[in-house]
């Protein structure tokens, strides 16, 4: 009886600050703190990391893991540990202060179904010197947003609203007047998804007929 009153649960022991790499480490760790000697606290630093590393071996499959591993042991030594350190020491502020705020592109909402790709080929397009190449690229870019203009709108669509539209993206740099474009139905043949399951049951048919002919063939 007096066993279980000695036992001692890890519920009641300090949280550990990264569970991940156990209880054991943290002793480790606990003991290099306690060590009065820098050059040995260093020592048992570099030690703990080699046990760390071999804990964990997918971490070498990330770029600069080692830093991250002496990220992870000043972060469980609740970043008092004083040692010479590879790499800069983190602070506590570092690590908890947010994240910079991001700053997202700025959409415009007139023409959106064309994407960001379409507008930057345009620009490209516009940059370029006169000549067939730049003709053709046009036609490219012309052709692309029909194709998603058919895809997000409309089963058809005039040419010269596309022409327009690519006219008003550009700013007016691109000027089309005899730009003739692939048809409609062309386009949405490119953009429909094919059947699978739909050649599938065909040509199951096809050989569930051919078995009901020739089936006297089978037979002993």
């Amino acid at each position: 009886m007096s066993d279980t009153k000695s036992l001692t649960y890890n519920t009641s022991k300090d949280p550990l600050r990264i569970p991940e790499y156990g209880r054991v480490v943290h002793e480790m760790i606990r003991h290099t703190l306690s060590l009065p000697d820098r050059e040995q606290r260093s020592k048992a630093a570099r030690a703990i990391i080699e046990v760390i590393g071999n804990l964990n071996p997918q971490l070498r499959d990330q770029p600069d893991f080692r830093h991250k591993l002496w990220d992870h042991l000043f972060i469980m030594s609740d970043f008092q540990l004083d040692v010479d350190a590879p790499y800069p020491i983190p602070t506590r502020e570092q690590l908890t202060e947010p994240p910079r705020r991001l700053q997202y592109p700025q959409k415009t909402h007139r023409h959106r179904y064309y994407g960001s790709i379409i507008r930057q080929m345009i620009k490209k397009a516009s940059d370029m010197p006169e000549g067939e190449e730049k003709i053709q690229y046009i036609r490219l870019i012309a052709n692309q947003m029909k194709k998603t203009y058919l895809q997000w709108n409309k089963d058809t669509v005039e040419d010269q609203v596309i022409i327009d539209d690519l006219v008003e993206l550009s700013n007016g740099k691109l000027q089309i007047s005899d730009l003739t474009l692939t048809s409609s139905s062309t386009l949405k043949k490119l953009t429909t998804p094919t059947n699978q399951s739909g050649k599938k049951k065909n040509g199951y048919k096809k050989n569930q007929k051919a078995y009901g002919k020739h089936k006297k063939n089978f037979k002993k």
